[in-house]
């Protein structure tokens, strides 16, 4: 999907000539190759790809290893962990003033997104007796993370924002 729709979202980062898309630079990430400080993301094509699911399967396309998908490192996501508390940021009042999509503060909250909806599907699947496959990520968060995610910044704020404001253009959120 990156390689054929790549070039039509805005690629701020390349690497060998190679445009990486939702991909940000974080000084916490250390490798000793060309992806030193590189986190990729890639929210819309993984959106897109969740999107595809249900009517690739109907058309009689097997479709294995969904939960190899990563969670979707948007605002509603990881909005409810900012507004549950499960995230805190060093500095509350950076989350008033307006934070580019490339800064560590939001490369970082977007990561975690990702991580922590993973483990949200770990605890759901122990807690229900569910196998991966019954319950994959994708039910995680159709059924519960984004709508919940919602709710809460709509009691939070009236306007519904997310908890962190972020200077974005419409491709990452």
């Amino acid at each position: 999907m990156l390689e054929h729709l790549g070039p039509i979202w805005p690629s701020r980062l390349t690497l060998g000539g190679v445009p990486l898309g939702d991909t940000w630079r974080h000084s916490a990430i250390k490798r000793r190759d060309a992806t030193n400080g590189l986190v990729p993301i890639h929210k819309l094509s993984q959106w897109l790809a969740y999107s595809l699911i249900e009517p690739l399967q109907w058309s009689g396309i097997e479709v294995t290893n969904i939960d190899g998908l990563t969670g979707l490192a948007e605002y509603r996501n990881g909005g409810l962990f900012v507004d549950a508390g499960v995230l805190r940021l060093r500095d509350p009042e950076a989350a008033i003033h307006p934070n580019p999509v490339g800064s560590s503060l939001v490369v970082e909250w977007r990561a975690l997104t990702v991580a922590l909806l993973d483990q949200i599907a770990v605890l759901i699947r122990e807690r229900r007796g569910l196998t991966i496959d019954e319950f994959p990520l994708a039910r995680v968060l159709e059924g519960g993370t984004w709508a919940a995610g919602r709710r809460l910044a709509r009691e939070k704020r009236a306007d519904g924002s997310p908890p962190i404001a972020v200077v974005s253009d419409g491709t990452v959120f």
